[in-house]
C-alpha cells in the first residue's frame, strides 16, 4: 500500500503529533494524504514463488484481507505507534479482541486471575464461557491487592486487568500487579480502553498486551465498531494467527473511521476530561448523590495510584442515584444534552445505567454480587461546554427533587 518512506530523523513527541501522524509518515499511492480504503478481498500475483512467500510472511505483502489489509495495518502501525508497542492486530469490535486475546492463550487445564470489577462482557466471558473449556478462573475482589497477590503467586497462567473498571472507576495498580505475575511466569493483559493511549501506557508498567475497543475514544464519534490488541511481534503474532483462523476481522471503512478519529482524539480527550472533573466536583454537592466515581477526585479511593500511573483521568463519570432505579427512570429523560445509550467515548455526552450498558448481559442477582448498583449511572462525557452540561444536570436534578416532594 505504501510506496515511498520519508526519513525526516524526527522523533515524535507530544500527543497532538503522534495522534496525527503515528503509522502514517509514509507516502500513499496517488499521492493521497489520507489512508486510502482498499476494500479488495484478494490481491492478485503473476509470480507463484513471490506471491508463496508473501503468503508465509517472507515478503511484505497482501494476500487476503481476512488476514492481513493495507486500510486496517495502517491502523495497526498507528496504535504501535500511540502504545508504544512494536505489533498491533485490530478486530471487528472491542469483544472480539478481548474474547480472542484470552482464547489465544487459555485452554483447558490452565488457570486465569482478575478482578470482579470489569466490563459486563469481559466479565461473561470469566464466569460461562472459559469455565466451559475447563480454564480455572479466580476473580478477586478489586482493591484487595493481599487477595489478587496470593492467588497471582499460587500459580496462574494469565493475569487480566481492567483500569479504569467500567463502570466503578477503581484504579489498578498496574506495576505492582505486573510484578506478581511476572514472578510465577503469567502473561499480563491490560484493557486501557477508558485511559486511552494518552493517559495510560500499561505496557510502560511491565504489561505484555493492552487492548482497547476501538469503538470508544479512538473512533470517538460513535459510528464505527473496532478492537485493537498490543504487545510484542511474539505475543501479537499468536493473537493474529487466531483472527486469521476464527475471522473476526476488522472492515477497512471501519478501520479508515477509527482512523480518522484518533487524529482528534488528544484534542477531544483534553475537552472531556476537563468536563468530566467539573461534572463531577458538580455531582458532589448534589445531595440526591449517594457516591460520585472519578479517579480525579482527591476524595477517590484510588486517587494516588491514578495519579502515579496515569497522566490524566478520562472522560467517564459514574454517580450512584438515592433511590436507584426508579430515580434513574425520571431522571435521565429530563436531559437534554445527553443521549441514553450503550456506548461512550464519543463527542455528544452519553448516560446510561450499568443494566442497559456495560452490563446488560448480567443478571439483577449477577450485578448485585459485583457490587454493582442499581442507581448507578455512567457519564461519557462529550465535547459540550461545561456550562451547559452542568445546567442540564442542574435542571434534571431540581426536576427530580419536585418529583421526591410529592411522593413524600
Amino acid at each position: 500500500m505504501k510506496t515511498e518512506k520519508k526519513t525526516t530523523g524526527q522523533v515524535m513527541k507530544g500527543d497532538s503529533t503522534r495522534v496525527v501522524w503515528g503509522g502514517e509518515q509514509d507516502s500513499f499511492p496517488y499521492r493521497a494524504t489520507q489512508v486510502p480504503i482498499v476494500t479488495s478481498a484478494a490481491y492478485a500475483y503473476d509470480d507463484i514463488d513471490v506471491w508463496h512467500d508473501v503468503a508465509q510472511g517472507g515478503a511484505p505483502g497482501f494476500i487476503y484481507s481476512r488476514m492481513s489489509n493495507p486500510t486496517v495495518e495502517a491502523l495497526e502501525q498507528k496504535l504501535c505507534e500511540l502504545e508504544s508497542a512494536q505489533s498491533a492486530v485490530a478486530f471487528s469490535s472491542g469483544m472480539a479482541v478481548i474474547s480472542s486475546v484470552l482464547y489465544s492463550f487459555l485452554s483447558q487445564g490452565k488457570r486465569v486471575v482478575s478482578t470482579r470489577d470489569s466490563y459486563g462482557g469481559t466479565n461473561k466471558i470469566f464466569e460461562e464461557f472459559l469455565p466451559r473449556m475447563g480454564v480455572d478462573v479466580c476473580l478477586c475482589e478489586t482493591t484487595n491487592y493481599a487477595e489478587i497477590e496470593h492467588e497471582i503467586l499460587q500459580g496462574c497462567d494469565v493475569v487480566y486487568l481492567e483500569t479504569p473498571t467500567n463502570p466503578t472507576l477503581k484504579i489498578l495498580d498496574l506495576a505492582r500487579l505486573t510484578q506478581a505475575a511476572k514472578q510465577v511466569g503469567a502473561l499480563v493483559i491490560a484493557d486501557n480502553t477508558f485511559a486511552t493511549p494518552l493517559n495510560q501506557n500499561p505496557l510502560l508498567f511491565g504489561v505484555d498486551i493492552v487492548l482497547h475497543s476501538a469503538t470508544k475514544f479512538l473512533s470517538g464519534h460513535g459510528d464505527a465498531m473496532g478492537g485493537i490488541a498490543c504487545g510484542a511481534e511474539a505475543l501479537i503474532s499468536q493473537v493474529r494467527h487466531y483472527r486469521e483462523i476464527n475471522g473476526a476481522s476488522l472492515d477497512p471503512f471501519s478501520a479508515f473511521l477509527i482512523l480518522r478519529g484518533i487524529k482528534t482524539l488528544a484534542l477531544r480527550v483534553r475537552q472531556q476530561q476537563a468536563n468530566a472533573l467539573a461534572i463531577a466536583e458538580f455531582l458532589l454537592t448534589e445531595p440526591l448523590v449517594e457516591t460520585v466515581n472519578y479517579p480525579g477526585l482527591p476524595s477517590h479511593l484510588n486517587h494516588n495510584i491514578a495519579c502515579e500511573q496515569m497522566r490524566g483521568f478520562g472522560a467517564i463519570v459514574s454517580f450512584v442515584l438515592q433511590g436507584g432505579m426508579p430515580m434513574v427512570t425520571e431522571l435521565l429523560p429530563q436531559l437534554n444534552y445527553a443521549h441514553c445509550a450503550g456506548n461512550l467515548g464519543a463527542v455528544e455526552t452519553i448516560y446510561g445505567p450499568a443494566r442497559t450498558t456495560s452490563h446488560v448481559e448480567n443478571t439483577l442477582e449477577e450485578r448485585q454480587a459485583l457490587g454493582i448498583s442499581e442507581g448507578l449511572v455512567r457519564i461519557s462525557v462529550g465535547i459540550e461546554d461545561s456550562e451547559d452540561l452542568i445546567a442540564d444536570l442542574q435542571q434534571a436534578f431540581s426536576h427530580l427533587r419536585e418529583l421526591s416532594s410529592s411522593l413524600l
